[in-house]
This record gives C-alpha cells, structure tokens and sequence, in this order.
C-alpha cells in the first residue's frame, strides 16, 4: 500500500509517494536529492547521513513514514556553510563519495559542540567511514571551524 506524505525538507514542504517500508534515503533519492549516497545500507558507513530534527541520522535506517512532521536538512540544504568551506580548505576528501555524510556530520558536531574537544571529534567522526583518505584532514576541517567559533 502506498500513502502520500508531506516531508519537510531543507525549508520546503515536499510531497512524496511512499510505502511504509521505504527508508529515507530512498525517499530522498527519488525526490531528486541525491546528495546522501547509499552505501552499506546497514547503517555503518554514514555516507547517507542527513539531519532530521538537527541530529544527524542515517536515512538508509529511517524509515522515511518516521520522517513525517520532522524536520529533514540533506546536504543539498547546506550553503556554503564553514564546514562546506572547511573541508575544501584542508582538502578533506579524495574521492567525494562519503563527503557528504561526513559533512553533515561534522555540520551538526560544530552547530551543537562548539567546544568540543578531540575526543568529541573522534567520537562524532566515528559514525563515518571513508575508505580513501586518512582522517586527519576530515578532523583538521572540524578543528579549523571549532576555532573560527572561538574566536
């Protein structure tokens, strides 16, 4: 059985077809929003990660039916946020595939901790996996916007 939902998604109201089943991330990608990429589709690898209600979440695990009433933020709703520019300034991705995830990970992390220190960063990049680069620039991108923060 199919239901018509409203979603709200990064400030708009979205109306999407669904079955109880599908997940958020499906949801989204058929909405267009591309930017969450499925990866393990078991909730290890982070690379779907999106805010809902400003925790970050992984869509491959939420169903999307949960979603309803809640606020949904997907990198597409990110604009040039100091993480955004942050990651680009320390080079913190090869490949790309997982940047979005752990962006939007990292958006929440310096949103809602700005004082974190690097066993919160750690703890928070934890969640993520990217199979190409070390994670020492991913980490320097948070610290740089942590600082900026401080100032």
């Amino acid at each position: 059985m199919k239901y018509e939902v409203i979603l709200h998604i990064n400030g708009e109201q979205r109306s999407a077809v669904i079955r109880q089943a599908d997940t958020l991330l499906i949801v989204l990608r058929h909405l267009g929003l591309t930017g969450a990429k499925p990866g393990c589709l078991n909730g290890d690898c982070g690379a779907c990660t999106v805010l809902v209600n400003d925790t970050p979440i992984k869509s491959c695990m939420m169903l999307a039916i949960e979603t309803v009433g809640q606020a949904i933020t997907t990198i597409e709703g990110l604009h040039d946020t100091a993480i955004q520019r942050a990651f680009v300034e320390q080079f913190a991705f090869q490949c790309g595939y997982c940047t979005p995830g752990f962006v939007m990970n990292a958006y929440a992390l310096t949103t809602q901790k700005p004082d974190a220190d690097e066993e919160t960063i750690r703890k928070w990049l934890e969640s993520n996996i990217c199979r190409c680069t070390s994670y020492h620039e991913i980490e320097q991108a948070v610290r740089s916007v942590l600082a900026q923060k401080k100032r």
